[in-house]
C-alpha cells in the first residue's frame, strides 16, 4: 500500500491490484522534468505458471469444404423447413450446419500470440519480402545496380 505523498504533500497516485501480494517494493522516487509529481516505482510479482489454454478453434485451412457443401446441399431445405416457424427453421438449420461443421472442419489448439503472423502476411508475400531483402543487400554491396 502506498502511504507516501507524491504531489505537494498529498497522496494522489494509487497502485491498484486485484490480489494481495502481486506488487512489492513500492517507492516514491524523484521528479520527471519540471513536473510537480513524483514518480512511483514498484515491482510486479509473477507467481506460479501461466494457465494452459484449452480453447480450441476451427482450423479452416484444413477444412473439407467440398464435403461441407455436399452435406448441406443434399438436404431438401424447402421440404424440411415447410410449415415451420422462424425459430424452429433457424434451430433446424443451425443443427444441420453445426453437424456438418463438426464433420468437415477440424479443431486445433489455440496457439500463443508470440509466433503468429498477421493474416495478410501469406507465403507469397513472405517470399517477395525475402527477395527484396536479398536484392537490397546485394545492391548495398555493389553486386547489382539500382535498375536491376
Amino acid at each position: 500500500m502506498q502511504v507516501e505523498p507524491t504531489r505537494k504533500g498529498m497522496l494522489l497516485d494509487l497502485v491498484l491490484i486485484n490480489k494481495e501480494g502481486l506488487v512489492e517494493d513500492v517507492k516514491v522516487g524523484g521528479r520527471l522534468g519540471s513536473s510537480d509529481h513524483e514518480t512511483v516505482e514498484f515491482r510486479i510479482l509473477r507467481g506460479g505458471s501461466r494457465a494452459i489454454s484449452r480453447i480450441k478453434s476451427l482450423d479452416l485451412r484444413r477444412a473439407n469444404f467440398a464435403l461441407f457443401k455436399e452435406l448441406l446441399g443434399g438436404i431438401p431445405w424447402a421440404r424440411v423447413l415447410k410449415d415451420r416457424g422462424l425459430q424452429e427453421c433457424w434451430s433446424l438449420f443451425k443443427l444441420h450446419f453445426l453437424h456438418a461443421q463438426e464433420r468437415c472442419v477440424p479443431l486445433r489448439k489455440k496457439s500463443s500470440k508470440g509466433g503468429r503472423r498477421p493474416a495478410q502476411l501469406n507465403k507469397e508475400l513472405l517470399a517477395e519480402l525475402r527477395w527484396k531483402r536479398k536484392v537490397h543487400g546485394m545492391w548495398k554491396e555493389g553486386q547489382v545496380t539500382w535498375e536491376e
